[in-house]
């Protein structure tokens, strides 16, 4: 199979060609990426949506992550990141759907990565039943949910651990009821400024 065929930019977000996504990783290329996070309310609270991410992944396994996420190939804009939402999570939406909440410059570097991002960050409001997520097993583990007031507190610092619930696939395939506490550490090491700016927007559009 072709590999994916990204977007290559310079550090002012200018267009400067196109590459393989393994190519741009190797060496710090910018791209582009689409991120979506889903907030619903219950009982007049927020809550936002995170992902376990699958023990498959080479990159950051079994933590907490957006909602959705991926790369925006070399011929697609910025809202055409919904398939990933389908293809990732199950959930369809429409493109205008969604709210923009910026473009996030950042860069992630693993070791075996180097991960240079603009990310277009997008907000999704809508009540979703945890039984109605069909996750992409290659990529995603399982989804809880956190209080919006209590993501806000941890990245701020005000919080050491939150409370999160939802479900995780086993590996024969079952869904597991999960409830457990969480600090920093349990979340894909996005830096900390990309945290400000997404609680910052939040905040702004909610």
């Amino acid at each position: 199979m072709e590999e994916e065929q990204l977007k290559v930019f310079d550090e002012n977000r200018t267009p400067i060609g196109i590459a393989a996504r393994s190519e741009i990783h190797k060496k710090g290329l910018w791209h582009e990426t689409f991120h979506c996070w889903i907030v619903s309310e219950q009982d007049e609270q927020l809550y936002l949506y995170l992902q376990i991410r699958s023990p498959l992944k080479k990159d950051y396994p079994n933590l907490l992550d957006i909602t959705a996420a991926g790369h925006l190939l070399a011929h697609e804009e910025a809202k055409d990141g919904v398939r990933e939402m389908e293809e990732e999570i199950g959930i369809s939406v429409e493109r205008d759907e969604l709210i923009f909440l910026g473009v996030f410059h950042y860069e992630m570097n693993n070791g075996d990565i180097l991960d240079k991002e603009f990310a277009h960050t997008f907000l999704y409001k809508r009540n979703i039943d945890f039984k109605d997520f069909k996750l992409q097993e290659e990529e995603v583990a399982g989804i809880v949910k956190t209080r919006l007031a209590d993501f806000y507190a941890l990245w701020k610092g005000t919080s050491q651990v939150i409370e999160v619930n939802g479900f995780e696939v086993s590996e024969n395939g079952e869904r597991l009821k999960i409830h457990r506490m969480v600090g920093r550490d349990s979340f894909a090491p996005h830096p900390i400024s990309y945290y400000n700016q997404l609680t910052q927007a939040l905040k702004e559009n909610l």
